[in-house]
């Protein structure tokens, strides 16, 4: 008895010498993939530039198979301001960014990435000014007085210049860089805009001001964009899709699925490849019909299961033997949906409806029917790359 009183009562003076400390002032998202290389330098700086602030880094890394997250951590060990959130099975730098600031109690969060392309000596002042001057949002700009693009080629400048000039379609604010992803937030900023954010591709800050109830209230510092310093850029063709599906959803998402409208839009191109199949082997090679319409029909269906896998659900990608399995799944949907087009236009055809509405109407239920039921079955949950 006199043990376990002893016991019981040394257990409550150590829990008693526990020292509680403040959470960070400031937390740093920086969302990754294969970043192994650039992430120490990154750590180092923030080390240099936040010596005197309350701070911590979150690194949002999306399963990056050269190890960054290993990187990461083994960092987390010797400083427990550097924290890692791996996700699995989920790309995407929008979502990303938006699960890193969710994780973090910070009043204050900045955004920016792991490339070393940002100017890191520039959150102090991001902090001073966003504290000084109440703002909402501190954004380093390339384009204001100061500012600079770096080593940009003209094409990479005149596409910027368009995605900026686009963003005016949702961004109703003044912003000289409405791309950039290098920003500060208050907490207060993000917890009010949060439900209403799509999460969709690059573009986060143009997100935040087009999901915000209300008009935000920032301004934009000067800083120069660097040169990568090591890995490859994220940057490819599928950025200005992913742009576009998120102008798209700002615009119209609340009444018709961004998923949805990228879906139809590829059926729609796969009709054309169809019927470019059927004259190219019934007319310039004399193919029988029904042997064309059949060749047609499985080229236009792994044509907009291919493009489908690539954009609309280029988060949840299917890869190697998912693949094939996810071509299966599609196909043998879609058949089904086929049989559902054919069936319906055919009963509002005999409804002397007209067979231009009958044919409408078969192919809306039988889009919806395709979409329903691939997203459930072929795409039904993030894969793991």
């Amino acid at each position: 008895m006199e043990s376990t009183l002893e016991q019981s009562i040394s257990t409550g003076k150590r829990q008693q010498m526990i020292k509680v400390t403040r959470g960070p002032e400031l937390s740093v998202v920086v969302p990754t993939f294969n970043e192994s290389e650039n992430v120490p330098a990154l750590v180092d700086r923030l080390r240099s530039v936040l010596r005197d602030q309350s701070w911590e880094v979150v690194f949002v890394d999306d399963d990056s198979p050269d190890g960054t997250a290993d990187v990461i951590r083994a960092i987390g060990q010797r400083d427990s301001r550097v924290r890692c959130v791996q996700r699995i099975g989920r790309r995407g730098l929008s979502s990303a960014c938006i699960e890193g600031m969710l994780a973090s109690s910070a009043p204050y969060v900045a955004v920016m990435d792991a490339d070393l392309q940002h100017d890191e000596t520039l959150l102090p002042k991001m902090l001073e000014t966003l504290k000084r001057e109440d703002l909402d949002a501190v954004v380093g700009s390339r384009y204001v007085n100061g500012g600079g693009i770096g080593d940009w080629s003209k094409r990479r400048a005149s596409l910027s210049r368009v995605a900026r000039l686009l963003s005016g379609l949702v961004v109703k604010a003044n912003l000289t860089d409405p791309m950039s992803g290098f920003f500060m937030i208050q907490r207060r900023t993000l917890n009010a805009a949060v439900k209403n954010l799509s999460g969709i591709g690059f573009k986060i800050l143009v997100d935040l001001f087009a999901s915000s109830p209300h008009a935000l209230r920032f301004r934009e510092l000067p800083y120069e964009f660097r040169t990568r310093r090591a890995g490859e850029s994220k940057l490819d063709s599928q950025v200005a899709w992913d742009y576009l599906m998120l102008l798209v959803d700002k615009l119209i998402g609340r009444f018709v699925p961004v998923r949805f409208l990228s879906f139809a839009m590829i059926g729609g191109s796969g009709v054309i490849v169809h019927l470019a199949m059927v004259w190219a082997l019934f007319r310039g090679y004399d193919v029988s019909f029904v042997a064309s319409q059949t060749a047609a029909t499985l080229v236009a269906m792994v044509y907009n299961y291919s493009l489908n896998n690539l954009l609309t659900y280029r988060d949840r990608r299917l890869r190697s033997w998912r693949w094939l399995g996810g071509l299966f799944s599609f196909t043998l949907a879609c058949s089904v949906g086929a049989f559902a087009n054919v069936g319906i236009s055919s009963y509002v055809f005999q409804q002397d409806s007209g067979w231009a509405l009958a044919a409408l109407v078969g192919v809306i239920v039988s889009s919806v029917w395709n979409y329903a039921v691939t997203s459930v079955y072929t795409w039904n949950r993030p894969k793991a790359a």
